[in-house]
C-alpha cells in the first residue's frame, strides 16, 4: 500500500500554530549536525535508520488509489480545481500537488512533531537557536533531471513568504530570511521568540525550481504543470472533474530511509463532485475507491 498519510488521504490540512513559544530540541546539542529535528526531545530514529517502522520496505509497486477530497488547504476546493498552483491565493488549486514536490524534511507518522531529512541531508542549529544551516543532498533532482540546489530552496521560502497564500505568509512571519551561500548550503534565520512550530512548518514546505519561475509569475493561477521533484507528477486530468498523479519510476529519493516502502501506487487519482450526495452515488457505483464519511445516515445506506 502506498504511503498515503492522513495528510494525503484527506488533502492538505492547515495546522494551527501554537501560542506557546519555545525552541525545538535537537537529537544533538545545538551547534552539532543532526539528521532531523523534534519539538519535544530526542528523535526516535537514529541517523542510520533503514526505514520507518510502520512501512513494509518490500511492499510491491503498482495499482491505483482513487478518492475524493475531504479537507482543503490554502486555495484548494472540495468540489473542483482550475489551477496547478496550490500555494497562492488565486485560483482553486488541485489537491495532491504536495506529492509532486520534495521538501527539506518529512514527518514521521509514528512520532509527534518530528521531521527527518529528505532534500536536507543534515541540519545544524546555532547556539542561540535562531539560525538553521541545512546541508542539501547532492543527488537531489527535479523531474527534468536538473539539479535541485540550496538556491532553489532559498528562492522557494522567500517566494512563499512574500507571495504565497496568506495562510502561508502568516505562518512564516517569524522567518527573517533564507539564503544560499552555495549550492549545498541553505541558511534560514528565525526571529527571536518565534512560535515553536515555525521550523517544522518551514522544513515541510515545497521546494520549487528557481529557473522554472525565472520566466513566469510565481503567484499566478495556471494549468501549466510546474516542475517538481517529488514521488509523483501530474498525469491525466480534466478540469473540474479529476486529476491523476503518476509515480515517478526513477525518483531520485526513492531509496532514502524516509521513503523506503512508501509511495507504492503507480497512480493516485482525485475525483471531484459538485455535490456530496452525487459523490456518494459515484462511490456506490465504484467510480472511486475511498471516501471519508461525516454523516451517519449516509453510512447506514451502505
Amino acid at each position: 500500500m502506498a504511503k498515503l498519510s492522513r495528510r494525503h488521504v484527506l488533502g492538505l490540512g492547515v495546522g494551527a500554530l501554537s501560542a506557546a513559544r519555545f525552541h525545538p530540541a535537537m537529537a544533538v546539542d545545538a551547534g552539532g549536525e543532526a539528521h532531523g529535528i523534534s519539538v519535544f526531545g530526542d528523535l526516535k530514529y537514529p541517523a542510520d535508520f533503514h526505514h520507518f517502522d510502520y512501512v513494509n520496505p518490500a511492499a510491491p509497486k503498482g495499482g491505483m488509489f482513487s478518492f475524493i477530497p475531504s479537507v482543503r488547504a490554502y486555495n484548494q476546493s472540495y468540489q473542483t480545481f482550475n489551477s496547478f498552483n496550490a500555494y497562492v491565493l488565486k485560483g482553486e488549486g488541485a489537491q495532491g500537488m504536495d506529492m509532486t514536490f520534495s521538501p527539506l524534511m518529512v514527518r514521521a507518522n509514528d512520532e509527534p512533531d518530528a521531521m527527518y531529512g529528505l532534500v536536507a541531508k543534515s541540519v545544524q542549529i546555532s547556539p542561540d537557536k535562531l539560525t538553521y544551516r541545512f546541508t542539501l543532498r547532492p543527488e537531489a533532482r527535479f523531474h527534468d533531471g536538473s539539479k535541485l540546489t540550496a538556491h532553489d530552496a532559498a528562492f522557494s521560502l522567500t517566494a512563499l513568504k512574500t507571495k504565497g497564500h496568506p495562510l502561508i505568509v502568516a505562518q512564516m512571519r517569524d522567518v527573517v530570511k533564507a539564503e544560499a551561500p552555495d549550492d549545498a548550503t541553505l541558511i534560514v534565520t528565525f526571529a527571536e521568540k518565534r512560535a515553536r512550530d515555525v521550523p517544522l512548518y518551514v522544513v515541510g514546505l515545497p521546494i520549487f525550481s528557481k529557473a522554472y519561475y525565472a520566466t513566469r509569475p510565481f503567484d499566478e493561477s495556471t494549468l501549466d504543470i510546474p516542475l517538481g521533484s517529488g514521488p509523483y507528477q501530474v498525469g491525466k486530468f480534466e478540469v473540474n472533474r479529476y486529476v491523476e498523479f503518476e509515480r515517478v519510476k526513477d525518483w531520485w529519493a526513492a531509496d532514502l530511509p524516509v521513503n523506503r516502502g512508501s509511495y507504492n501506487f503507480d497512480n493516485v487519482r482525485y475525483e471531484f463532485y459538485r455535490d456530496r450526495d452525487v459523490a456518494f452515488e459515484g462511490f456506490t457505483g465504484k467510480n472511486y475507491l475511498y471516501r471519508e464519511e461525516f454523516t451517519a445516515r449516509v453510512g447506514d445506506a451502505l
